[in-house]
């Protein structure tokens, strides 16, 4: 029988997802949502194959706010897609994947290659809260001007800094700082531009 984590804590799971602590993800608004992103996302796809320009609308829709001139190529799947921002003249590649249980921030004019993870939700790492399905997020946040090459993933809570490259395949586990190219598994800066 798991243990009753948040006895002496009133909010639902979703108040808790929201404020960034532990939660499980049970609470049928959670699921309400996720259900609704995967329904966008699709038609978003289904859309673009169809008419890349009137495609906007349905990705608009899906996430938290898209800025003007910023493309993003299907498929896409993301836990909400509300807690996504992407700034204008932004460019992200096929096959993104956006855990945005957490905020993801994503600059202007950045360039994010094909088959990028952004991977905001964490798990403890006690095995019995884990086996208990307790979870939470931090956030990602993504400069201006950034270029992320193909398959890299960025972890929770990562911040990279404006103007930065992360090469390709790069596994970033902690804050990149601007100016700089981080490359490697786990990502470390290179020089600097």
């Amino acid at each position: 029988m798991p243990t009753d984590y948040f006895a002496q804590d009133p909010r639902t799971n979703l108040e808790r997802m929201e404020a960034g602590d532990l939660y499980i993800a049970d609470d049928p608004e959670i699921a309400h949502r996720q259900q609704r992103a995967v329904r966008l996302a699709a038609r978003y796809q289904a859309a673009y194959a169809e008419d890349a320009d009137a495609a906007q609308a349905l990705l608009r829709e899906l996430l938290g706010s898209l800025g003007e001139q910023a493309h993003l190529r299907p498929p896409v799947h993301v836990d909400y897609g509300s807690n996504i921002s992407i700034g204008a003249r932004t460019f992200v590649n096929y096959n993104l994947t956006a855990l945005d249980v957490a905020a993801i921030t994503i600059g202007e004019d950045c360039q994010i290659g094909p088959g990028v993870q952004l991977l905001t939700p964490t798990h403890p790492l006690e095995p019995r809260p884990r086996r208990d399905k307790l979870e939470a997020a931090r956030p990602i946040t993504i400069g201006d001007n950034v270029w992320i090459g193909g398959g890299a993933i960025v972890l929770p809570g990562v911040t990279i800094g404006e103007n930065s490259v992360i090469g390709a395949g790069a596994v970033v586990t902690k804050d990149v700082p601007a100016n700089v190219v981080a490359v490697g598994n786990p990502a470390r800066v290179a020089r600097s531009l």
